[in-house]
């Protein structure tokens, strides 16, 4: 379903507040997920000075910080001032270590596309050790790997709205989660700084002189544009080209990674290549005339024809049925460029489907752009 845009005289910050102000009018359970990133010290801050304002409730509140093992330093010192800080509001904040399910873009070399945070039994292998009063066990998990935090956080939270710094300007599947919501009258979770821009972000950031984690800082002067910066897990399919820096500026945390996860070293010598679906200008070099090749007839033959003779992800091959539908629905209309985007995603690993989402949408968007075109 799209999202209807609308023109209001409130700026982006009036409407955030007066949505996180109507959500709690309503006198129900507020969970708010804490990240550290920049998205979600903008949100925490606005509740936060809510809260001091008197103008909502923080005993409706709790705050879930879900620590995914392999952090940013910076990011573990953000979300221990936000944990002083909401405390002395009395907000609980629950710091959850907890054994979930995560994707991981380098695990597909063995076949899989998932490795397991604080696993039980690999403490020896932790990137971290906990914090002190961490929560390291929960009734809903009943054993390591049975599901993803956001699985978790919608079965343990049920009973209240969870409060999420989503933005849907970062990419189109996180505009299709906001349509999907509104259209579910919410389904428990709620995003209220969804239509702010990355200006409004670092402006509000800056007008307030808000700490924040200083790899942001890292990641600009390694050249991630302004535009790109987001803080993923070391492991998660937006995080392999990060690695590289931190290799090169914290020697120590580099190597408990690599302990974690030996095969993150072959990021530093292929992060910008296809092992990754990274489209650079290195790479655009290295794979110069590759474009003869035949996408359509190679995403034939490993959804239909030779299936077998590819290593394909276990998760990834789960969902092969949508890939072959997602081709044969769109046979005559997707272009090479489709086609190519769609063997990558299904031979290197698609394991939250955004590829598979976000396609369906590009091959008909681009379809009815030239269509239209052709028309004029």
């Amino acid at each position: 379903m799209p999202v209807k845009k609308l023109q209001s005289t409130r700026n982006v910050l009036e409407a955030a507040k007066l949505r996180i102000k109507n959500v709690f009018s309503n006198g129900c359970k507020v969970y708010l997920s804490f990240s550290s990133g920049k998205d979600s010290l903008c949100m925490s801050s606005i509740t936060y000075d809510l809260i001091r304002g008197g103008e909502i409730d923080p005993k409706q509140l709790t705050v879930i910080f879900v620590d995914e093992e392999g952090l940013y330093p910076s990011m573990v010192e953000a979300a221990e001032r936000w944990r002083r800080n909401f405390q002395s509001v009395g907000v609980p904040f629950l710091w959850l270590c907890l054994p979930f399910k995560q994707v991981s873009v380098i695990d597909h070399l063995s076949s899989s596309e998932s490795w397991i945070t604080w696993e039980p039994g690999k403490e020896h292998l932790w990137i971290r050790k906990p914090p002190a009063g961490a929560i390291l066990s929960s009734p809903y998990l009943r054993y390591p790997g049975q599901m993803n935090y956001q699985t978790f956080c919608e079965r343990a939270f049920a009973d209240g709205i969870q409060m999420i710094g989503l933005r849907t300007v970062e990419s189109l599947t996180r505009l299709q989660a906001v349509s999907r919501a509104n259209a579910k009258s919410l389904n428990g979770k709620f995003y209220p700084i969804y239509d702010w821009q990355d200006s409004d972000v670092w402006l509000y950031i800056k007008e307030r002189g808000l700490e924040f984690p200083e790899i942001y800082m890292r990641l600009y002067e390694a050249g991630v544009r302004k535009n790109q910066l987001r803080l993923c897990a070391f492991f998660g399919d937006c995080g392999t080209q990060g690695l590289r820096w931190i290799a090169e500026t914290d020697n120590d945390l580099w190597q408990r990674i690599e302990k974690r996860e030996p095969n993150a070293y072959l990021v530093l010598l292929y992060w910008d290549s296809e092992m990754f679906r990274r489209s650079s200008n290195k790479r655009r070099k290295l794979e110069a005339g590759e474009d003869a090749k035949d996408y359509c007839a190679l995403c034939k033959d490993i959804l239909f024809l030779n299936t077998g003779k590819y290593t394909i992800a276990r998760d990834t091959k789960k969902r092969l049925s949508n890939w072959r539908s997602l081709f044969l629905k769109t046979y005559g209309v997707a272009t090479q460029r489709h086609y190519k985007r769609m063997y990558e995603a299904i031979l290197y690993g698609d394991p939250k489907s955004r590829v598979l989402r976000i396609l369906w949408t590009m091959i008909y968007t681009d379809y009815n752009g030239k269509s239209k075109g052709a028309e004029t």
